[in-house]
């Protein structure tokens, strides 16, 4: 299970056994451990065995990390607990990241700072804290949105930005399940090809574009409300309390039709900013 703004895992070891074990476990057990469950940074290997979600074929961590192996700068945008960038096997010689909220301003200052990683509290609609060309790369996994022309400004001439980035109307089964049919304009934002057309607009050319949807399964309710309490913007005020009716009914419902599924849809982005043009 990996977070829509948020981190792969996947896979379905032990789901059969855990399938079985929170079947007879009752909604105000499955839904108090959930709540009780800590929700700072981007790790979320407490789904494991109780909800999965299919990975993007292209691996973006792994070429994140060769990536990050052939720059002298770069920098990792809403890094969260900065769990992906720890991932990679070496860092450049400067590597900065950035994150908005405060818990994970602290996890990912405590995780990367042994890395010599510099971990800048920055919030999400705010230029960046950096001077003009200053990285090689720029990278984010699932980030809030993409300031294309502020991260074409922190970029070197040559240097690149390379993301995944959560998709058009993502999750949006457990979205409508809570509030509803969603407008139609709601449903087609993060278009890959309209994010594709904001990077050009910046200066930026387009090097790779791919696109994927992708199957989740929850195998219990509590899966449910600690999505939603990690992920806050897909339903946005969440509480336990106030979807009692919904996540009661969604209860009886897995226990007797099997998993909610709902899809993710994930794109990967490479975007270069064009070498300095000479003057003679």
């Amino acid at each position: 299970m990996n977070g829509e703004d948020t981190r792969d895992t996947g896979g379905t070891t032990g789901q059969a056994e855990h399938t079985a074990h929170t079947a007879d476990r009752s909604y105000e057990d499955l839904v108090a451990e959930a709540v009780a469950a800590p929700t700072e940074g981007w790790d979320f290997s407490w789904f494991e065995g109780r909800a999965t979600e299919e990975r993007p074929s292209w691996g973006y961590a792994r070429l994140m990390g060769e990536k990050l192996a052939g720059v002298d700068a770069a920098l990792d945008l809403h890094t969260g607990g900065g769990e992906v960038l720890d991932l990679a096997p070496s860092l450049p010689r400067l590597t900065a990241a950035t994150e908005g909220w405060p818990p994970n301003v602290a996890k990912a200052s405590r995780r990367l700072a042994p890395r010599g990683v510099v971990v800048v509290a920055s919030p999400d609609d705010a230029p960046l804290p950096f001077a003009d060309a200053t990285f090689d790369l720029v990278t984010a996994r699932h980030p809030v949105r993409a300031d294309f022309p502020e991260i074409a400004r922190v970029l070197r001439p040559g240097g690149s930005y390379f993301a995944q980035h959560v998709g058009p109307s993502s999750v949006f089964e457990v979205v409508e399940y809570f509030l509803g049919p969603q407008p139609e304009e709601v449903r087609r934002g993060r278009d890959p090809q309209k994010e594709a057309g904001q990077a050009r607009a910046a200066g930026l050319e387009i090097v790779d574009l791919r696109a994927e949807r992708l199957r989740i399964e929850f195998h219990d309710v509590g899966a449910v409300v600690h999505f939603l309490r990690k992920v806050v913007w897909m339903v946005p005020g969440f509480t336990a309390e106030a979807y009692e009716p919904q996540l009661r009914a969604l209860h009886e419902r897995i226990g007797k039709e099997g998993p909610f599924v709902a899809h993710s849809s994930r794109h990967l982005i490479e975007a270069r900013k064009p070498e300095a043009r000479s003057s003679h």
